[in-house]
C-alpha cells in the first residue's frame, strides 16, 4: 500500500505531496516552494525520489522543481499544453505577484497529454486531463491504491479559480463532472491547498456542484 505525506509548502500552502511505497521508492507531486524542506524529509525518511509530477504549472506549484530535481537527477512530468509554462514567468503567473520570486525554470523532461497509464519505477499512475482552472491541468489517479491527486481543479467544498490564463468555469465543471466525481464514491482525493476529501461528499455538500 502507497503511503501519502502532505507537505503545505510556501506562503500559500500549497500542497506537496510524496507518495512512497514499501521499497522507500517515492513520487514528489508539486514541490511549489520551500525546497530544502522536501529535500531534508526525503533524506530523512531514506526515500529514493524517482519523479516530480505537476498537476499544473501555476507558480506556487512549481517554485521548487529544479532545486529537488537538480538534487535527486529526476525527470519532471507536466501536460505538454504547458510546456512552456516552467520558463514562462508570465504565463506561470510569477512576474505578477510582488513578493514572490519570479520563476523562470527549466523545461519539463517529460510531456504528457492526459490519458496515459504511467509506470515510473515502482508506481503506476493513470492520468486524467482535467483543464478548467489551468489548460493543461493533469489529475494523478492512483487506481490500486484508491487516491487521486488534483491540483487546483477540486478542493474540500470548493472549485478551483477560472480567471486565469486559460481557465474556464464551464470546462473546469465538466473535468469534474467527467474526470473526478466518476470515481469511486469512497476515493480520495488530494487536492493543491486543504484538506483531502472523497467524491460523495463534494456531490453531496459542494456548493459549486449543485445538480452533478
Amino acid at each position: 500500500m502507497l503511503k501519502v505525506s502532505t507537505y503545505p509548502l510556501g506562503p500559500i500552502q500549497t500542497n506537496c505531496y510524496i507518495i512512497q511505497d514499501e521499497t522507500n521508492h517515492c513520487l514528489i507531486i508539486d514541490p511549489g516552494d520551500e525546497g530544502h524542506r522536501i529535500i531534508n524529509k526525503i533524506k530523512k525518511n531514506e526515500l529514493t525520489p524517482v519523479a516530480i509530477l505537476l498537476t499544473h504549472a501555476h507558480f506556487d506549484h512549481i517554485g521548487a522543481v529544479d532545486v529537488v530535481r537538480d538534487k535527486f537527477n529526476i525527470p519532471v512530468y507536466i501536460h505538454e499544453e504547458e510546456d512552456e509554462w516552467l520558463s514562462n514567468p508570465a504565463l506561470n503567473g510569477s512576474i505578477k505577484y510582488p513578493g514572490f520570486p519570479t520563476i523562470n525554470g527549466r523545461k519539463a523532461d517529460v510531456l504528457l497529454k492526459g490519458k496515459e497509464v504511467l509506470e515510473i519505477g515502482p508506481f503506476k499512475i493513470e492520468t486524467r486531463h482535467t483543464p478548467g482552472h489551468s489548460p493543461g491541468s493533469l489529475s494523478f489517479i492512483f487506481n490500486d491504491s484508491g487516491f487521486a491527486v488534483v491540483g487546483d481543479t477540486l478542493f474540500q467544498n470548493g472549485v478551483g479559480r477560472t480567471d486565469l490564463i486559460g481557465g474556464s468555469t464551464a470546462v473546469l465543471l465538466k473535468s469534474i463532472h467527467d474526470e473526478l466525481l466518476s470515481l469511486d464514491d469512497d476515493f480520495i482525493i488530494y487536492p493543491g491547498h486543504g484538506d483531502s476529501t472523497t467524491p460523495i461528499l463534494e456531490k453531496d455538500s459542494n456548493p459549486y456542484l449543485n445538480g452533478f
